[in-house]
C-alpha cells in the first residue's frame, strides 16, 4: 500500500477524474472495427496513451484501465467474444511506452514478434510482424521527435493485440495480408492523433497551472507549449515520467 501511495496522490486522482470524463466521451466515437471481432477501435486509441506522460506510468495505466472498465460496465458488461477481454490490454502497454523511455519498450515488441511467429499461421505471414519493429526503431528517436514516440506507442499496442489475436482467433493468412495497408493507414492516423492529444493536454495543463486552477507538479513539456505559456508554468519541462 505504501508503494501505491507514492503514485496515487490528490494531483493524480484529479487528473484521473478529468481524464475519465474526456476518455468516456471519446470512447463513444467509433473509428474502425477489429477484424474477427465485434470490438471496435475508437478515437480513444489516439487519446489514451498520453496519460502516463503527465502523471507517471503507474497512475496512467490505472487511469486507462479504469476508464475502459467503466465504459465496459456502462455498456452492460457484455462479453461479446474473447476480443472484448483482449481489448483491455494493448492500450496499457501503449501508455507505458509513451510515458517513459525504458528497456521494456524494446522487449515487449520482440516478445510479440516471437509469439506471432510461433503460431502455425503466423509463420506463413511472418512479415506481418515486421510492423512491430517500429517501436524498437522509434525508441531511439522518441526524445527528438514526438511523432516517433507516438508511432512507438501505437505499434506497441498493435504488437500486443496482434500477438494475442492470432492465438485466440487464428485468422487465416489471407486476412493478415489484407490488413497490411489498413494497418499502415490506421496506425499513422493514430500516431498523429496521439501527437495531437499530447500537445492539446500539455497546453491545457499549462494553461490551468498558469491560471492557478491546478497545483504545479504535472509533467508539462515546455517544448510543446504555446509561446504565450512557455516559462509561465511552475513545473520544469520533461517528457519522461519518473515512474
Amino acid at each position: 500500500m505504501k508503494y501505491l501511495h507514492q503514485f496515487i496522490t490528490k494531483k493524480n486522482m484529479l487528473f484521473m477524474a478529468i481524464f475519465a470524463i474526456l476518455g468516456f466521451i471519446v470512447l463513444q466515437i467509433p473509428a474502425a472495427e477489429l477484424m474477427g471481432s465485434k470490438v471496435k477501435f475508437t478515437v480513444y486509441d489516439a487519446f489514451a496513451p498520453v496519460a502516463g506522460s503527465f502523471i507517471g506510468s503507474i497512475p496512467g495505466v490505472i487511469a486507462v484501465f479504469l476508464m475502459q472498465l467503466f465504459n465496459f460496465l456502462i455498456h452492460g458488461a457484455q462479453i461479446e467474444d474473447a476480443g472484448t477481454i483482449i481489448r483491455f490490454f494493448p492500450m496499457l502497454f501503449a501508455v507505458l511506452y509513451f510515458s517513459k523511455k525504458r528497456k521494456a519498450n524494446l522487449i515487449v515488441p520482440l516478445l510479440a514478434i516471437t509469439a506471432f511467429i510461433a503460431h502455425p499461421i503466423g509463420r506463413t505471414v511472418w512479415y506481418f510482424s515486421l510492423f512491430w519493429l517500429v517501436p524498437i526503431a522509434a525508441h531511439f528517436f522518441r526524445d527528438r521527435f514526438l511523432l516517433a514516440r507516438a508511432l512507438g506507442a501505437t505499434f506497441t499496442a498493435h504488437a500486443v493485440g496482434g500477438a494475442l489475436w492470432i492465438w485466440v482467433f487464428a485468422l487465416p493468412a489471407p486476412v493478415w495480408d489484407s490488413l497490411i495497408p489498413i494497418v499502415i493507414a490506421e496506425r499513422l492516423l493514430f500516431a498523429l492523433g496521439i501527437s495531437g492529444s499530447f500537445i492539446l493536454v500539455n497546453n491545457l495543463l499549462g494553461f490551468w497551472e498558469k491560471k492557478r486552477f491546478l497545483y504545479p507538479g504535472f509533467s508539462i513539456d515546455q517544448k510543446y507549449l504555446a509561446p504565450a505559456l512557455r516559462g509561465d508554468t511552475q513545473h520544469a519541462a520533461t517528457t519522461s515520467s519518473t515512474t
